[in-house]
């Protein structure tokens, strides 16, 4: 892999779903360099509540593929859908519609994904505590956002998706997970083909930008 400066990792590394390379392991040694750098990222107060799943198993990956495909499809079909998204828009619909082919390109093969890593939250209860949730999985997420920013820097490509809690509990009962434990993403990982990678279009800073208040 080429040197990347900083700069080159924070803004080409994007959601790999069509060319996520399906028939190449990805050696475990891999995944847990990502990790080791992923528990250097903020923790609130210093807690590492974290914990992660790293799934290779074949069956265990193909019994959450078939609840991503469930939840793929019923996503696809909302309002919500990212296909559906500014279709009066010329300039952005036509990106809107490819975001949505992939999404439902990885919800027919998600089970075929070599490694899945699933990010989560030990916070000793079964229900969410009430009150401040971005303190909460403030102290998750950037790790999770690291192990990708990680795996773009060795080859590896990682798509961030939250479908598969509509059935979470249902992957809970896949991965034995325990009461207290709760999933923040699952974050599909693979060599990915193709060299592409560069950053994204996104809304001018000055439309979003405010200073000082709103």
């Amino acid at each position: 892999m080429p040197e990347l400066t900083a700069d080159q990792v924070l803004t080409t590394t994007r959601s790999v779903r069509k060319r996520l390379d399906l028939t190449r392991d990805v050696p475990l040694s891999l995944v847990r360099e990502c990790l080791e750098i992923a528990l250097q990222a903020p923790s609130g107060s210093n807690r590492q509540s974290w914990h992660w799943i790293v799934v290779t198993d074949a069956q265990r990956r193909a019994a959450l593929g078939e609840l991503y495909r469930k939840a793929v499809q019923d996503y696809l079909a909302s309002e919500g859908a990212a296909g559906k998204l500014f279709a009066d828009d010329d300039t952005r619909a036509p990106v809107q519609q490819r975001v949505g082919d992939s999404v439902a390109y990885l919800g027919d093969r998600l089970g075929e994904v070599p490694v899945h890593v699933i990010p989560c939250l030990r916070t000793g209860r079964d229900r969410l505590p009430e009150g401040n949730q971005a303190g909460l999985w403030g102290s998750l997420l950037p790790a999770a956002w690291s192990f990708m920013l990680a795996a773009r820097t060795r080859g590896l490509g990682t798509a961030w998706t939250t479908l598969h809690l509509a059935y979470e509990r249902e992957a809970a009962e896949i991965l034995g997970l325990p009461a207290g434990v709760h999933q923040g993403a699952l974050i599909p990982t693979a060599y990915y083909t193709g060299d592409t990678f560069r950053p994204a279009a996104r809304q001018p800073l000055d439309e979003v930008l405010h200073i000082d208040g709103w």
